[in-house]
């Protein structure tokens, strides 16, 4: 007579997926419990006040060959001289806010400022539209064009 062997295991119950199910809401709560703490304690930075001590008042004027001369507004005292090709960041600069004044139909008479503050940072502001450029967040070689225009400037 034939054996037959059975490899049957006996039926078992299945795994509990509850201790997952626990760890997985652990997890969420502790994540969400430090999202409301941490919003709690948002504040924001304290960045010291930087005071201005160099200020350069100048126009832009476009010359026939192409350059670009920077005159003091007081007495048009020329500052520099952009010539084509040269200075990029300066004349790309210069150039959209001139662009930016012209869509505006604002006057090409009040001037740009450059400011060099306490801080070592430096500012361009157009006096027509008011708008402030902080030079050195395109760098400090791109900054450091506008700051040979004032005397002395060295950038941190």
């Amino acid at each position: 007579m034939p054996v037959e062997l059975n490899f049957r295991r006996p039926p078992q119950k299945p795994r509990s997926q509850r201790p997952a199910l626990l760890a997985v809401a652990a997890l969420l709560s502790v994540a969400i419990v430090a999202v409301a703490l941490g919003r709690g304690q948002e504040t924001e930075p304290q960045i010291p006040a930087a005071h201005p001590v160099q200020r350069l008042a100048f126009h832009a004027e476009d010359q026939p060959d192409g350059a670009i001369d920077l005159r003091e507004a007081s007495d048009g005292k020329l500052v520099a001289r952009i010539e084509p090709g040269q200075d990029g960041f300066i004349r790309g600069t210069l150039r959209g806010l001139a662009q930016a004044r012209q869509r505006e139909g604002l006057s090409r008479e009040p001037p740009f400022t450059l400011t060099r503050f306490d801080n070592g940072t430096l500012s361009l502001e157009d006096g027509a539209t008011g708008r402030q450029v902080p030079l050195l967040a395109f760098g400090p070689s791109n900054a450091k064009a506008f700051a040979r225009l004032l005397p002395g400037t060295e950038l941190r």
